[in-house]
């Protein structure tokens, strides 16, 4: 978000201070999350309650302490029951001691909690990072440590978590608004869909659906406009190849680490000419994120990067391109956005 401007009027020369929010940095942000942290963990029902729970992170020698409230959420995972941490929303009150903090334009935070392992988180974030380096079009994330603060049980060690910029956030960032409707993918602005679908394409993604608004928002100038679509939620891909994961049966894939472009059929594959691109432009910069990152381990950036090679070695050979990409054109195929019998 930009930051806001505070001017005090004491006297004059007028003092004015630049606010910082929440993502306007990449520096990793250590958070406390303090109450019965247990109660609301275990409370995993379709419809969870809230439990107040203190928020605290250290602003230089600081500490600074919000109360809120939270909740888990989600389906999938939350219900999983090889996961120790369910996903978790964090809601915020209008509470005074949240101003003059990095959480002050905050309403509701969806916090991405690791089911075990926390190096699948760190591989989620890295795809957000991508496809911020596409378009603006794309929610930001902040890599937390995050302790947990048990009333009853002694502090665990910190582990990375996820902190995911608000949906009216990213809309309002774009100058434009968070619309809700049933919308088939080719009605949606093709631009925009096309990047997106390459993206998931990338990263080895088949879990979203426009239609069916699977880990998929849309945002719009307004509500009669034709809207943009927005992807969030990666922890299905091959790129993160959570062990959870698993690709729909009816896709007929033998794991998430094979791609899968689930795009709309498009006869003339020119119109791709365009992502594909963007996509070549921002390669270096992609690989960087890999490269320069001190929260990967050097197998980490490894695997990454060889399946980084595989989505360049498709969109750049002429025939693996044509392979990919018209496979939704396949009347046998899998490969269409819209599946009968998966409806996320």
């Amino acid at each position: 978000m930009k930051k806001i401007i505070i001017c005090l009027f004491y006297f004059l020369p007028i003092w004015c201070v630049a606010q910082t929010g929440l993502f306007d940095s990449d520096s990793i942000l250590q958070i406390k999350l303090s109450g019965d942290i247990r109660k609301l963990m275990n409370d995993r029902r379709d419809n969870p309650d809230e439990y107040p729970i203190v928020l605290s992170y250290m602003d230089g020698s600081r500490e600074i302490s919000i109360p809120i409230s939270s909740r888990t959420r989600g389906n999938f995972r939350r219900k999983l029951g090889g996961c120790i941490y369910p996903p978790i929303l964090l809601i915020f009150k209008n509470h005074p001691e949240k101003e003059n903090t990095l959480f002050h334009e905050q309403q509701k935070l969806k916090l991405v909690v690791p089911c075990k392992d926390d190096d699948y988180v760190v591989r989620e974030y890295m795809a957000y990072r991508i496809f911020n380096l596409i378009t603006p079009m794309s929610f930001k994330a902040r890599l937390i440590k995050l302790v947990l603060d048990d009333d009853k049980k002694k502090n665990q060690a910190a582990f990375y978590s996820i902190l995911l910029e608000e949906e009216d956030q990213m809309a309002k960032r774009n100058n434009m608004i968070a619309v809700e409707k049933k919308i088939l993918p080719i009605l949606t602005d093709t631009r925009t869909f096309l990047n997106m679908a390459v993206f998931e394409f990338l990263i080895g993604n088949t879990d979203w659906s426009v239609e069916y608004q699977q880990n998929v928002k849309l945002i719009a100038n307004d509500s009669l406009s034709q809207p943009f679509t927005v992807p969030y939620d990666f922890d299905h891909a091959g790129l993160i190849d959570a062990p959870y994961a698993q690709p729909a049966e009816a896709l007929e894939l033998s794991s998430v680490r094979e791609r899968r472009y689930r795009g709309y059929c498009l006869t003339d594959l020119k119109v791709y000419s365009e992502s594909f691109a963007v996509f070549n432009k921002n390669r270096n910069q992609i690989y960087s994120l890999y490269q320069s990152a001190p929260y990967l381990t050097s197998s980490d950036k490894t695997i990454a990067i060889k399946y980084l090679d595989g989505f360049y070695n498709t969109i750049n050979d002429p025939e693996k391109m044509k392979k990919a990409f018209s496979y939704p054109c396949n009347e046998r195929g899998t490969g269409d956005i819209i599946i009968k019998g998966i409806k996320h």
